[in-house]
C-alpha cells in the first residue's frame, strides 16, 4: 500500500477503513453484519478484502443487530455491525441495549457525513455522536480518512482496541462513528489492500479443538482478587450459590460445582446459567422456584449467606426469598448484580480464581458432617419436587410443562435453545428440571425485552465454528410477531422454530393487570395475523400441533427435512390458555399444600 499521498478521495476512505479492519481481525472480529447504504460503502469494501471475514447482508438494522447479537453468542466472539448514516443506526438501539445488559461484544460501525455538513441541514445527516449513550463500552469518532504511515497506525490500533474492549471484563458494545467524504467509490488507479503487518490474527477460542470462552474467563484482565477477613466467620454457617443467566465455559462450571464442594452448599442453577444441563458434581438444584412456593419449605431452606454467579435469576420467587440474605458477588467486571441492595462484598474473579481463594482461605473439614444434612435436604426437596412434577404432569391436560419436557429429551446432545421472554422462560424455569446431557440454552435476560427474537434465533443458528449444533427456538406468538423483520432469516434453518399460541400476551393473566378495564386489548394484545398466515408469506414451512402425538410427528417431520437439506420451519403449538392457566395452578396450588420437608 502506497504512502505517498492521492487526490483520489475514495482511496483514500478505503485505505483508512482497510487499517481499521486490519486491527478489528486481528482482534477476533470474523463476522461482518451490514445492511446497504451508500455512506458505507468504504466499510463493505474493506471487509471484503479481509480473507478471514463473512459478510451477512441483512435489509433491516434492527434484525440484523439482532442476528449479529445472536452470532457473537454462538461464536463468542465479537461481531461487527455496518450501517450507513442518518436513522439507520438508530435501529440498533434494543439490540446495544441487550448486548451492554446481557454482556455480548459488538462493533458498531456507522457511517456518517463529514464534520462541515453536520448541524447545516444536509441530506440523511444527524448528530450521530454518543447516540448509544452509557449503552456502548467505548465510543469514538476519529474525524475523516487521512493519509499516511501515522494515520493508518492510528486506526489499525482503534479496531484492536474496539474488538479487545467489546470483550473486556465486561463485554459489550463499542460504537466507531466513521465519517466519510465523497466520492465514496474508488478510481480504478487506487491500489489498497489490507495492511497485514500485526502479525497472526488472533485465533479465538472456537479454532482450538475442544475449547470454547467465556464471558466469565478473564484470567489475564481482572484486578488481583481480595479477601475481605470477615467473610470466613460468615461462610461457616449454612448458605446456596445462586447462579443466574451466564455463559460459562466447561472450566468456569466446573470451578463453580467445585467451590459448592469447598463451601458444602448446594448449587441454584437458573436456566440460563449453563449448569442444568451437563455433567454435574455435587447438589444441583433446578426446582427451587416450585420448592420456595411451599411456606414450610421456604422457612426451613432459607440460608446464613449467599455466593453469587452471573445475572438476576429469571425466577422472582428466588430473588424475593433470598432478599435480606448477606450475599457475596463473585465477577470479573464492573457490574453489581444486587437488585436487593444485599451484597457485603464483591469479588472480582472468575470462577477458577475464586475457587482458588477458597481453598487458601477455608478449612472445612471439622463441619462436613454437619453441612453434609444440609446438602441432603436440598438434594432430598429436588427429588421430591421432581417426582411430583412428572406425576402431574402424567394425569393433568396436555400443557407447556409436556411441550418442554418432551422437547428436552428430543434435542440432540450439544444441541442449543433459543428461549424467549416473558411467558416461555418461565415455564421452561417451573418444568425443564435437570439433565446431564449437555445442552445450550440462550435467552435474552439483559433487559428482557420480547423484540428481535427471531433475528437472534438465526444469528445463533448462522455460527459455522460447530456446524453440527443447531438451535431451536422457542418462542412466544407476540414474540414471533414482533420480530417480522426476523422471518425473512429463518429461511435457512435446520432446527425448528416452536411459536406458543396461546393468544397474546398470557403472563398479564398471572400479574395484577387481570381483570382491568380494557384487559384484553390494551395489555394481553391477542394478535391478528396468525403463524400459518405469516409462515405462507415468508415461504416457511408450518406444522400445527395440539398435542403430545402432533408434536412428536412435527418434530420428526422438522428434523427429517434437515437431514434434506430443507429448512426446518415453524412448529406452532396451539394451547387452551384457560386450561394452561388452571393447569399451571393446579400444581402450584400442590406444591404449596404438600409436606415436601421434613423436621430437623
Amino acid at each position: 500500500m502506497s504512502d505517498a499521498a492521492t487526490p483520489d478521495q475514495g482511496c483514500r476512505n478505503l485505505r483508512w477503513a482497510l487499517a481499521l479492519f486490519d486491527g478489528l481481525v486481528h482482534g477476533g472480529v470474523r463476522r461482518v453484519v451490514l445492511s446497504p447504504g451508500s455512506r458505507s460503502t468504504p466499510l463493505v469494501m474493506a471487509a471484503q478484502r479481509q480473507p478471514l471475514v463473512e459478510l451477512t447482508p441483512i435489509l433491516d438494522e434492527r434484525s440484523a443487530a439482532f442476528f449479529a447479537l445472536g452470532l457473537a453468542q454462538a461464536s463468542d466472539r465479537p461481531v461487527a455491525l455496518v450501517c450507513t448514516s442518518g436513522s439507520a443506526l438508530a435501529h440498533w438501539f434494543p439490540a446495544v441495549i441487550e448486548a451492554s445488559e446481557s454482556g455480548i461484544p459488538l462493533i458498531l460501525l456507522s457511517a456518517d457525513r463529514p464534520p462541515e455538513l453536520r448541524g447545516w441541514g444536509a441530506n440523511q445527516t444527524i448528530d450521530q455522536t454518543r447516540l448509544f449513550g452509557g449503552f456502548t463500552r467505548e465510543f469514538h469518532d476519529p474525524g475523516p480518512a487521512e493519509e499516511g504511515p501515522a494515520a493508518l497506525k492510528a486506526m489499525r490500533a482503534l479496531g484492536l482496541r474496539a474488538a479487545i474492549v467489546s470483550r473486556g471484563p465486561r463485554p459489550g458494545a463499542v460504537h466507531l462513528n466513521l465519517p466519510f467524504r465523497e466520492p465514496l467509490v474508488p478510481g480504478p488507479a487506487c491500489t489498497a489492500e489490507p495492511l497485514g503487518a500485526l502479525g497472526a490474527p488472533d485465533a479465538g477460542s472456537h479454532d482450538r479443538p475442544g475449547a470454547r470462552s467465556s464471558a466469565t474467563d478473564r484470567l489475564d484482565v481482572f484486578d488481583t482478587p481480595h479477601w475481605p477477613q470477615d467473610l470466613t466467620p460468615l461462610l461457616g454457617g449454612r448458605g446456596i450459590i445462586c447462579c443466574g443467566p451466564m455463559r460459562p465455559s466447561d472450566a468456569s462450571a466446573e470451578a463453580i460445582f467445585a467451590c459448592a464442594d469447598l463451601l458444602d452448599a448446594p448449587v441454584l442453577a437458573d436456566p440460563l446459567s449453563g449448569l442444568r444441563f451437563r455433567p454435574a458434581q455435587g447438589a444441583r438444584i433446578t426446582r427451587y422456584d416450585s420448592a420456595l412456593r411451599n411456606r414450610e419449605t421456604a422457612v426451613a431452606l432459607r440460608p446464613d449467606w449467599v455466593v453469587r454467579f452471573g445475572a438476576t435469576p429469571v425466577s422472582k420467587t428466588l430473588s424475593g426469598w433470598i432478599q435480606g440474605i448477606p450475599s457475596i458477588l463473585v465477577d470479573t467486571g464492573e457490574r453489581w448484580t444486587d437488585p436487593n441492595h444485599d451484597v457485603i462484598a464483591r469479588i472480582t474473579a472468575d470462577p477458577m480464581a475464586f475457587c482458588r481463594l477458597l481453598q487458601t482461605r477455608l478449612d472445612r473439614d471439622d463441619s462436613r458432617a454437619a453441612q453434609g444434612a444440609w446438602i441432603r435436604r436440598w438434594a432430598d426437596v429436588e427429588q421430591s419436587l421432581d417426582d411430583l412434577a412428572r406425576a402431574f404432569l402424567e394425569q393433568s391436560p396436555w400443557c407447556e410443562g409436556h411441550l418442554i419436557a418432551d422437547l428436552l429429551e428430543r434435542l440432540p446432545e450439544g444441541d442449543g435453545l433459543f428461549c424467549a421472554n416473558s411467558l416461555p422462560i418461565r415455564q421452561l424455569d417451573t418444568w425443564s428440571g435437570q439433565s446431564e446431557k449437555p445442552l445450550r440454552v440462550f435467552g435474552h435476560r439483559g433487559a428482557s425485552g420480547i423484540d428481535g427474537q427471531s433475528s437472534t434465533l438465526a444469528g445463533l443458528n448462522a455460527d459455522r465454528s460447530e456446524p453440527t449444533r443447531g438451535v431451536t427456538g422457542l418462542l412466544g406468538d407476540l414474540s414471533f410477531i414482533h420480530d417480522l423483520g426476523g422471518l425473512l432469516l429463518m429461511e435457512k434453518l435446520d432446527r425448528p422454530c416452536i411459536v406458543l399460541n396461546n393468544g397474546g400476551g398470557r403472563i398479564f393473566d398471572l400479574l395484577p393487570q387481570r381483570g382491568l378495564e380494557g384487559f384484553e386489548p390494551l395489555w394481553r394484545t391477542p394478535p391478528r395475523v396468525q403463524p400459518d398466515a405469516l409462515a405462507r408469506a415468508f415461504g416457511l414451512a408450518h406444522r400445527s400441533v395440539e398435542d403430545a402425538a402432533g408434536f412428536a410427528q412435527a418434530w420428526a417431520e422438522a428434523m427429517d427435512a434437515e437431514t434434506r437439506g430443507e429448512p426446518a420451519g415453524l412448529i406452532e403449538v396451539r394451547l387452551d390458555a384457560e386450561q394452561s392457566l388452571a393447569t399451571h395452578r393446579a400444581f402450584w396450588n400442590g406444591v404449596r399444600e404438600l409436606s415436601i420437608i421434613e423436621s430437623e
